[in-house]
């Protein structure tokens, strides 16, 4: 008899990943016009104090992947870390537009953007811990899709808040609903006492010291592709206010009603696009994803219609979802049920390494060129990489996901 996918208990333990996307949605569309507007900065120094997050998040979140596997509390393995770090991110989300100079900014942030990256890993190792393997990438989408309504609330009610309130507010209430996304996990969610699949007992936990050496060349090239294409992502993500405002002549709260719509379509693609991970292929689907966004970006370098331009987004969004849902399942394949955090952890290595390196370099090449269109060239050039990549990928589909006898080892001396 097939596993069913319990849909009520994924979408109460999402509410870590929906807190996390809505709070990093008002962060990565409202600080850069904040540091512009208030202290007068050029892009790639703005660049590069958004860099500080992915920075931090490279030493971070790798270490507390790893820890959180080997945590063992009454709360379960990964919510104490959700539940001491929330609540502190939260309050220091709510000073950031209040703090008046440069030194007691940064320190906001870096303390801020450390703490974000204790919990982050954490939280998104409660799906898989709690999903069977082969219907993770059904869970994904429910997880992104309540990732992505976090996004919508972050960017377009953001964006009517600015309008009212000014820089504060979207900061205020984002701060108030992490909050709200805390006691909803505290309430109502309770975490197995080992993972899913160790209680099913028909799949292998590895290391990259014990993997053959095909599938590490395929885990490695799947990581390759995680960082070029988040290093496409990011440059949309972090500089897409900016363009708005001085190529488009608009504000920032526009720019966050804009990527909230394709947030909407994220949103609505979510589900679907975990159905056809499963169905044909996680693989092909990412790479079909990555086709369509890329093909969807090159009319943005040469028209400036806000209505055209909102179409294309709403279409991305689609395509996204083929990417976003599909790539944490092919990790937590390869990871095995007892290695899950620590997997996790080289996803966001990768990921969030990208998110380093893009922000001041794209900063600097803006600067030099002098117009923010040059964002959707770094965009494409990442994921045509990216797909480059995942074409060298062989492994991380659900076949054969329950086909081996379980190889459970015991990691708490590690």
């Amino acid at each position: 008899m097939k596993d069913k996918l319990n849909i009520k208990a994924t979408i109460l333990l999402s509410f870590g990943f929906f807190g996390s996307s809505l709070i990093w949605q008002i962060y990565s569309n409202f600080v850069p016009p904040l540091l512009e507007s208030r202290f007068g900065f050029s892009t790639f120094v703005i660049g590069l104090i958004m860099a500080v997050d992915s920075f931090l998040g490279v030493i971070v979140q790798p270490i507390f992947g790893r820890l959180s596997d080997k945590t063992r509390t009454r709360f379960g393995r990964r919510l104490p870390y959700l539940f001491i770090c929330m609540p502190l991110c939260a309050i220091l989300f709510i000073l950031i537009p209040h703090m008046p100079t440069v030194p007691i900014m940064m320190g906001v942030i870096i303390l801020f953007t450390f703490l974000m990256g204790v919990w982050r890993t954490p939280a998104v190792s409660l799906m898989p811990d709690m999903t069977p393997g082969a219907l993770q990438s059904q869970a994904n989408g429910i997880v992104n899709l309540m990732g992505a309504v976090g996004a919508i609330i972050a960017l377009g009610g953001g964006g009517l808040m600015y309008g009212i309130g000014g820089e504060p507010l979207p900061f205020l209430v984002g701060g108030l609903l992490l909050l709200a996304s805390m006691g909803v996990l505290m309430l109502f969610v309770r975490e197995p006492e080992s993972p899913y699949a160790n209680v099913k007992a028909k799949d292998k936990s590895v290391s990259l010291k014990n993997m053959e050496s095909k599938e590490r060349k395929s885990f490695i090239f799947l990581l390759c592709a995680i960082f070029f294409w988040f290093a496409g992502y990011n440059a949309i993500d972090t500089f897409f206010s900016l363009y708005v405002i001085h190529t488009l002549g608009r504000d920032a709260g526009l720019a966050g009603m804009m990527l909230s719509l394709f947030a909407v379509t994220l949103v609505g693609f979510s589900i679907p696009a975990g159905i056809i991970g499963a169905k044909f292929g996680r693989r092909k689907t990412i790479i079909v994803g990555l086709c369509g966004i890329t093909a969807l970006f090159v009319p943005m370098l040469f028209f400036q219609n806000i209505g055209l331009i909102i179409g294309l987004l709403m279409a991305a969004g689609m395509f996204w979802a083929c990417v976003n849902i599909n790539s944490l399942p092919m990790i937590t394949r390869i990871s095995g049920p007892m290695r899950i955090g620590a997997f996790i952890g080289y996803y966001y290595l990768f990921s969030f390494g990208a998110q380093i390196i893009t922000p001041p370099l794209l900063g600097f090449i803006r600067d030099v060129v002098g117009y923010y269109e040059v964002l959707f060239i770094y965009a494409i050039i990442g994921f045509v990489i990216a797909i480059v990549f995942m074409r060298l990928v062989k492994h991380g589909e659900i076949d054969s996901e329950h086909s081996e006898p379980v190889v459970v080892e015991d990691i708490s001396h590690e």
